[in-house]
């Protein structure tokens, strides 16, 4: 073994975990960010929107009209609407992102290339301020600057703030803000499909008020919360949309 592949394998090591462990900084497999949470975070909010945006309209317009076709319609409209602008939304956002990591990336890459002395030293002021004495922050340094991709890598995440995991795939992104915003919305719509006048009105706002209380829920586990204080915080605001929403329809439906 080299000198040099001896102190990549062993060294840098023994160094990052000496220093976690000082910091008392989690390892790698610590489960403050996983994968099951990044793919509830997008669903738990996407529905939570589509749910909230969807009954203010329903109930607007039950309190406007009577005929439920009509309120049907509007959900319908309101469902699609709403969906089709978080997807593109999500979609226009996210590859935004890709962009500017990728026009970060190159412009790093030609930093790299053309000084390598002030990206060192740069590399170096960022490890000191993390704890690293200035020894063990200049052969870090020097490790990762020998391999020019890891070197790119640890320098678009560490000075300029990108990382390319965190940001995911646009269509990824649109698919799932588009299921989920349908999913929340569709909720107030269905009573209406089945029964007419004050049922549906009841029906609809109850079963939207408990989903909202449940995906309450699911805010509050992602953010470490009450449960409980997530979802009566949710069902409040849901009961709220919807209460103001019937009664300006129904001021402007008693006056058209």
């Amino acid at each position: 073994m080299t000198e040099r592949t001896r102190y990549d394998r062993v060294v840098i090591p023994d160094l990052l975990e000496r220093q976690r462990h000082r910091s008392r900084i989690p390892p790698p497999s610590s489960p403050h960010t996983t994968r099951a949470a990044g793919i509830l975070r997008p669903l738990v909010f996407g529905g939570s929107d589509g749910l909230v945006s969807n009954l203010s309209l329903v109930m607007g317009m039950a309190g406007a009209v009577s005929e439920g076709h009509v309120v049907v319609i509007a959900g319908v409209a309101g469902l699609l609407a709403g969906a089709f602008s978080m997807a593109v939304g999500e979609y226009v956002s996210v590859r935004s992102q890709h962009e500017l990591f990728e026009g970060q990336q190159e412009l790093q890459r030609r930093q790299l290339r053309e000084q390598p002395e002030v990206e060192r030293r740069i590399l170096e002021e960022i490890y000191v301020s993390r704890g690293f004495d200035a020894e063990a922050a200049a052969q870090i340094a020097a490790t990762l600057l020998a391999t020019p991709e890891r070197a790119l890598e640890t320098m678009v995440r560490d000075e300029i703030g990108l990382d390319p995991r965190a940001i995911g795939g646009p269509v990824a992104a649109a698919t799932s803000s588009f299921a989920s915003f349908i999913s929340g919305a569709a909720v107030p719509v269905i009573p209406f499909l089945f029964l007419s006048g004050a049922m549906a009105i009841w029906i609809s706002v109850a079963v939207s008020l408990a989903t909202l209380f449940a995906l309450g829920v699911g805010v509050a586990q992602l953010t470490g919360r009450s449960r409980w204080l997530g979802g009566l915080r949710q069902l409040a605001l849901g009961a709220v949309a919807a209460a103001v929403t019937y009664g300006v329809g129904f001021v402007i439906g008693a006056q058209v």
